[in-house]
């Protein structure tokens, strides 16, 4: 990345693919009534870490924690930044203004591995959420749900730079 404009450009790259992925959420469930993530509880799984636990068993059962729903989304958001700044680390500021499909999609399908091996065990649902009642559901909901965040990344940066 060469200049301040383009840390700006990769971050809003990836709040751009969060909202289209949270609206893709919406739509799922709205009309097809497929649960969307609780950030809720990926925010009570975060408040809990402070004071050294990693892995909850029941994250249900656990203590809620104050502002746990706000922690999640901000979590939610934090994460899109992060992946919008990798992926321009990675492709280069380049990238921005002459963006293709495939690097956001690579770069979502390869970050799989932080929900299926860090945040499904950590919130009690076992590795690629083998304690869930529909392991391949979780599996697949997440593919799903990162491919959408890509494409929402390479979309973002269409619309900034159509107007830059």
């Amino acid at each position: 990345m060469t200049d301040i404009m383009d840390l700006i450009r990769a971050a809003l790259v990836g709040i751009g693919g969060t909202i289209i992925l949270d609206i893709y959420a919406f739509l799922l469930q709205r009309l097809f009534d497929v649960p969307a993530t609780n950030w809720q509880m990926v925010g009570r799984w975060l408040g809990h870490m402070p004071g050294g636990n990693f892995i909850q068993t029941n994250l249900g059962q656990a203590r809620p924690v104050p502002g746990e729903r706000v922690l999640g989304w901000i979590f939610h958001y934090v994460i899109g930044i992060g992946y919008g700044l990798l992926l321009v680390a990675i492709w280069g500021s380049r990238w921005l203004f002459e963006p293709g499909i495939t690097e956001p999609l690579i770069l979502a399908l390869m970050l799989l591995v932080l929900p299926y091996f860090v945040m499904m065990p950590g919130m009690g649902m076992g590795i690629a959420g083998s304690r869930t009642p529909k392991p391949y559901v979780a599996c697949l909901k997440s593919m799903a749900g990162h491919s959408i965040f890509g494409i929402g990344m390479y979309l973002t940066a269409r619309l900034l730079e159509a107007t830059a």
